[in-house]
């Protein structure tokens, strides 16, 4: 049975947005998306949600100021924020970005084609996963 997600798009990227919109209402998903438009926006937000935190993060890299990568460093050393999944969703192939992600603890690692409909598949299976998946939304508030 799919779930309905709550996720938090970290993107400047007007169009990265309206994109994933479009997507999740091609397939008539009923999943919840906030558009943080930079990093300090998205912790701004994970604050002020701290008791209905996001099912799931996607995160572009290039971001300005903070880049996404000092982003998740800063959620993974975070003892409650730590447990939302993170799928990096970016146009980079650096072999150093995959690396310092996956040793940091990413959930997922998405190179944005450029084809709409091959971002459109990799956008479907993405969300497929994340719906089915068996991971129980616990109050991460009483985690140690």
């Amino acid at each position: 049975m799919k779930k309905q997600l709550e996720i938090l798009l970290v993107e400047d990227d007007a169009i990265e947005f309206m994109k994933l919109e479009r997507i999740i209402k091609k397939l008539n998903l009923k999943h919840n998306i906030v558009q943080a438009e930079n990093v300090i926006t998205a912790q701004e937000y994970l604050k002020r949600m701290s008791s209905e935190l996001p099912n799931l993060i996607l995160l572009d890299l290039n971001m300005p100021g903070i880049s996404g990568i000092e982003f998740l460093s800063m959620l993974k050393k975070d003892d409650v924020l730590k447990c939302i999944p993170v799928v990096v969703l970016t146009t980079s192939d650096n072999v150093k970005d995959i690396n310092d992600c996956l040793k940091i603890g990413v959930a997922g690692y998405f190179i944005k084609p450029l084809k709409y409909d091959d971002y459109f598949k990799k956008i479907e299976s993405l969300l497929s996963y994340w719906s089915m998946n068996e991971f129980i939304k616990v109050n991460l508030q009483k985690l140690p």
